[in-house]
């Protein structure tokens, strides 16, 4: 792997992500990185014609206020180990596609990602974001499980 100055994390709040996070801080120590954590909230997933946008509003809202308590964790554990942390949180109606879009446009070098391992039909249901991510961006990614 090539030296790796730039590092996206995307984080689902799941121990998985937790440990790519980890093991994103040990390649930033040793190669001087930054690194940026990334949470993409996704507002379509509630869209029904029966809900009031306003109640999706109020969702986005909670679930940011319980994100940012995660960050302050994870940038905590980042000051202890001297690493640069930044941290965005998007509202999506593509996970993948506005990771793979935000890692390009911050030129990202690296995407640090916990996978959950699914595999069979519940692959083929809940989907991957991991192998999406890993299929559509043009940088390294290093997949965690």
């Amino acid at each position: 792997m090539r030296l790796s100055r730039n590092i996206l994390v995307p984080l689902d709040l799941s121990n998985q992500s937790t440990r790519a996070f980890k093991v994103a801080l040990d390649v930033a120590e040793k190669y001087n990185s930054k690194v940026t954590i990334l949470t993409c909230i996704e507002v379509d997933a509630w869209r029904h014609k029966y809900l009031d946008s306003r109640v999706n509003s109020q969702l986005v809202k909670k679930q940011s206020k319980v994100i940012k308590k995660y960050f302050e964790k994870l940038e905590s554990l980042a000051d202890k180990n001297n690493v640069s942390v930044k941290s965005q949180i998007l509202t999506s109606k593509s996970t993948v596609k506005d990771i793979v879009n935000f890692a390009k446009s911050r030129k990202h070098d690296l995407v640090v990602i916990g996978s959950h391992g699914r595999t069979g039909f519940d692959k083929l249901l809940l989907g991957s974001v991991a192998n999406g991510v890993s299929q559509k961006t043009k940088c390294h990614v290093l997949i965690v499980k």
